[in-house]
């Protein structure tokens, strides 16, 4: 009676360990890349698809919990960088005041306010400028800066983000940038 009972765990055993080499060789963790940069929670490979955490993808995410329904909208958001009124995507190092436009359509969610930010080559963020934003701009909206006078202490790439905040939400999400390149 007692072989029967080690047998028997024997085979549970072998089937548990079978099935977790299984799972492991049907999900894979890979290195993901996203216009150039590393995203550090990567993706994962599931029987030869791949899926990519929605939060890398610039856009607003809302997660209704009561039908388990991830929602994501990516509003099309065009920037511009002026100095004056002549826009430019490249500066020589050196301080430079220079103001952000953002034409922002398509949007389908109701946000309360907008933010500018830079972030230098070493990775040190700036904001620019949040703005709360009034019921008439709802989807389609132009949002402009004040002048901002900033230091372009070395060259490289500067990044301009611009941010959005859900009406019910208490946090910015990414959903544009533009690069600027020092030199």
């Amino acid at each position: 009676m007692r072989w029967k009972r080690v047998a028997s765990m024997v085979l549970a055993f072998s089937l548990l360990g079978g099935t977790l080499i299984y799972a492991d060789a049907a999900i894979q963790k890979i290195r993901l890349i996203i216009n150039g940069s590393d995203v550090s929670d990567g993706g994962y490979m599931i029987d030869g698809k791949a899926y990519v955490p929605v939060r890398e993808l610039n856009g607003i995410i809302d997660f209704d919990d009561a039908t388990k329904r991830v929602n994501f909208t990516q509003p099309n958001v065009d920037l511009f960088v002026f100095k004056g009124d002549t826009p430019f995507g490249k500066v020589s190092v050196g301080k430079l005041k220079f103001n952000v436009f953002c034409q922002v359509d398509s949007l389908k969610v109701d946000i309360s306010s907008v933010k500018v930010s830079i972030v230098g080559p070493d990775g040190s963020e700036k904001a620019i400028q949040s703005q709360e934003l009034g019921k008439d701009q709802k989807d389609n909206f132009w949002f402009r800066t004040n002048d901002y006078t900033y230091d372009f202490k070395s060259a490289g790439k500067y990044t301009i983000k611009f941010y959005m905040k859900q009406a019910k939400s208490k946090e910015y999400e990414l959903v544009s940038e533009k690069v600027i390149n020092a030199i």
